[in-house]
């Protein structure tokens, strides 16, 4: 009877050990796989440092996911197609620019090499432009990515033929300076001075009949954006 006793009591301390464990384990990656509503900490500084920069979150970068943060991040999700659940996870995460130890070589690897081309980009279109309108230049590709009337990649959209003379007059290959690549990052990440637009000109310039019918959103520097 006394063995028995043990052997009952023993299994239910082994059986508490292991939902300990579980919970402890399943608590950690929850913590590093998001930040959500209610969640404090380094990571929530930098998503509303981000939101606030892009003019997505109005309130203080204090490290406290309250109700305008989540209202920040889910204004962020819908203007860039994530799943709008105010929950800042690993899509959201990235489509930010922020990255956590969980993130693989290979996805900053592919990360870096969008930027260098985008800068590229920018820095052949837009170098002297305002900072803003660089910035814009880059949304105009990432509008593009993210339309279903152009290729789903940068690459693909900035090497789409006739889409942008710096690819066509080789300014494309030319080395972006760093502020080339600072608004390569923040139009990757969501910036966008453009307000959606999918294209641009230089009025002083322009011939294409066209391009002049496309309706307006904001004009910065020497370039005008439209839809």
């Amino acid at each position: 009877m006394l063995k028995n006793k043990k052997i009952v009591i023993g299994s239910i301390a082994l059986l508490l050990i292991a939902i300990i464990v579980f919970i402890v384990l399943y608590k950690n990656n929850t913590v590093e796989a998001l930040s959500k509503y209610g969640s404090r900490g380094n990571e929530v500084t930098q998503i509303q440092t981000k939101l606030k920069r892009w003019g997505y979150y109005n309130g203080n970068v204090d490290g406290i996911y309250g109700t305008q943060t989540l209202n920040a991040v889910k204004y962020f999700q819908r203007k860039n197609g994530l799943t709008v659940d105010g929950i800042a996870g690993p899509a959201t995460l990235k489509a930010m620019g922020i990255y956590n130890s969980n993130s693989s070589s290979g996805s900053s690897s592919s990360n870096s090499s969008n930027v260098n081309l985008l800068a590229r980009l920018i820095y052949g279109e837009a170098r002297g432009e305002p900072y803003t309108g660089q910035v814009a230049v880059g949304a105009v590709v990432m509008n593009r990515v993210r339309s279903s009337s152009f290729p789903n990649s940068i690459s693909g959209v900035i090497y789409q033929s006739g889409s942008f003379d710096a690819v066509r007059d080789g300014q494309i290959n030319l080395t972006p300076d760093a502020t080339a690549k600072k608004a390569a990052q923040d139009a990757m990440n969501g910036w966008d001075p453009s307000y959606g637009a999918i294209y641009y000109f230089n009025p002083s310039t322009a011939t294409n009949k066209w391009i002049w019918s496309r309706p307006m959103t904001v004009t910065i520097g020497r370039h005008r954006f439209c839809k």
